[in-house]
């Protein structure tokens, strides 16, 4: 794969990983923080991160799903950030395989999409989701993190300072 796509895998898991970190100093009603929707709060969206996370995995490796729980306290966000983390790392491992046509497989049937495909949308998807997230807690008064904290800059100089 690129440079950019490893670049970008490499910020996508930092990213997630500083999202939990702050959420978790929050107390246990922020996870009911949403916009509009009340079915996607905040708890609602990092769980829906992490079984995302699960289902590119899937996609990339045909690995069995896991059972992803929906936190019902901030204490309970530290099994889902480790699962984030190990997918994350899953998805990260692909990069460095050729970029052809997988096949997934799923109940009703299969279909086909590069790697690459699969890999920039697990970029883009929690990207989406960790910006959803911090809308809906900013909308009920918690501010846990701002956007630009997760950007490419910050991530630069967090390579920078790390050694990295």
């Amino acid at each position: 794969m690129s440079a950019t796509t490893l670049r970008l895998l490499r910020h996508m898991g930092w990213a997630n990983q500083r999202v939990f970190e702050a959420v978790k100093a929050l107390p246990d009603v922020a996870l009911g923080s949403y916009i509009v929707k009340a079915e996607w709060t905040a708890g609602r969206i990092l769980q829906h991160i992490v079984g995302g996370a699960d289902w590119y995995v899937f996609c990339l490796t045909q690995a069995p799903l896991q059972d992803i729980q929906l936190p019902e306290s901030i204490a309970s966000l530290n099994s889902l950030q480790e699962q984030l983390a190990e997918f994350d790392s899953k998805i990260f491992s692909q990069s460095d395989l050729p970029d052809e046509y997988l096949t997934i497989k799923e109940n009703d049937g299969s279909w086909k999409a590069l790697r690459s495909t699969i890999l920039a949308q697990a970029i883009y998807h929690a990207a989406e989701h960790r910006t959803q997230l911090i809308d809906a807690l900013e909308s009920k008064g918690f501010s846990p993190i701002s956007l630009d904290d997760l950007d490419l800059w910050r991530f630069e100089s967090f390579e920078k300072e790390s050694g990295l």
